[in-house]
């Protein structure tokens, strides 16, 4: 019997702290069909043996679509070494705001809103501004979902994207449309980021990092020596001595 790929598997701690890996982050409100496209992307445009599905422990659950190699299509990405990282909220956006690890290290941001719920489009501000609090340069495309229920929606304009000069891409996961291409393009602009940018939210957290490693390594010691001391035995002094 075939392996399930969409089935979380347990987190390889190592590939999960690789420097090398690109990353890219989906957010919008629940329901707008940001797992639907992640998959349909990871099954159209690569091969499906070369995906897995992670579960990261990262504040609340979250899911993690890894690619241990570079993109086979997209030259920007054979450029780089390492994989893809896919990032999915599983369920957190419903609180209306995610945890602050799911924006470490993030490449690039596909923002996605439902064309029939005018609610989640609303919220895009919402998710725009705590985006930029974390990761004030990196690349984000505004995705409109669900185009198959209403194709005459292609012809509208959607004044978030103009204010803040970010691509809007229309797409369906439901049959595919421009779900590849939209992926593609988050590729080529997370690969560019990175090898391009520094920005200064990374040296925050690597500043945390190293702070937390240099905290963990003073307190070995102690711990050794508090280990390392006997407690002196008590000489019962004879009654006949």
């Amino acid at each position: 019997m075939a392996e399930d790929k969409t089935k979380p598997s347990e987190l390889d701690q190592g590939k999960y702290d690789a420097d090398d890996n690109v990353k890219i982050i989906c957010l919008g409100d629940s329901a707008v069909g940001k797992s639907k496209l992640m998959e349909r992307f990871l099954m159209d445009g690569l091969y499906p043996s070369r995906f897995e599905v992670l579960l990261v422990p990262v504040g609340l659950p979250t899911l993690m679509y890894q690619c241990p190699t570079a993109h086979p299509f997209v030259p920007a990405a054979q450029e780089q070494e390492g994989g893809l990282d896919f990032w999915d909220t599983a369920g957190q956006e419903r609180f209306q705001s995610m945890h602050a690890s799911y924006y470490h290290k993030a490449h690039a941001c596909i923002m996605v809103f439902d064309i029939q719920r005018k609610v989640t489009y609303r919220n895009l501000s919402t998710w725009y501004t705590e985006l930029r609090e974390f990761r004030p340069e990196i690349p984000c495309i505004v995705v409109a979902n669900k185009i198959d229920a209403d194709i005459n929606v292609t012809q509208k304009s959607f004044n978030f994207a103009k204010k803040f000069s970010l691509p809007l891409y229309f797409v369906s996961a439901a049959d595919g449309t421009n779900v590849v291409k939209l992926f593609n393009d988050a590729i080529r602009l997370a690969v560019s980021y990175k090898q391009n940018s520094q920005d200064f939210m990374d040296e925050i957290f690597q500043e945390l990092e190293n702070f937390s490693l240099e905290q963990e390594e003073e307190d070995v010691p102690d711990q050794e020596q508090s280990s390392s001391i006997e407690t002196p035995s008590e000489e019962v002094a004879s009654p006949h001595s």
